[in-house]
């Protein structure tokens, strides 16, 4: 069975940083790709970041040149770097592992979330 845990949310200002980890762990066989999604109250989950095994970032056009995301393979962990945040990155943040387990095919696994709040 794969896990994920994340851990890093919390309250702080607008202009402040904060850090998410998200650890994944359990019989995966191979990763794909890892990353954070992120849903605010009334609205859809949406891209936040990803990293590919092998590939290049990606990230959504709102926190381009805010957040950074990055991975330790050693110990299957991304994290999100978020800077200057905005009220509007106020969300639950989810983190997102595409990888094959030991015992079955290739899929999508999601964190339980971790909520961020960013006041103005």
């Amino acid at each position: 069975q794969v896990q994920l845990v994340e851990s890093g949310g919390g309250l702080v200002q607008a202009g402040g940083s904060l850090r998410l980890s998200c650890a994944a762990s359990g019989s995966i066989l191979s990763i794909n790709a890892m990353g954070w999604y992120r849903q605010a109250p009334g609205k859809e989950r949406e891209l936040v970041a990803t990293i590919p095994t092998g590939g290049t970032t990606n990230y959504a056009d709102s926190v381009k040149g805010r957040f950074t995301i990055s991975r330790d393979n050693a110990k299957s962990t991304v994290y999100l770097q978020m800077n200057s945040l905005k009220p509007e990155d106020t969300a639950i943040y989810y983190c997102y592992l595409w990888a094959r387990p030991h015992d079955g095919l290739t899929q999508n696994y999601w964190g339980q979330g971790t909520q961020v709040t960013v006041s103005s």
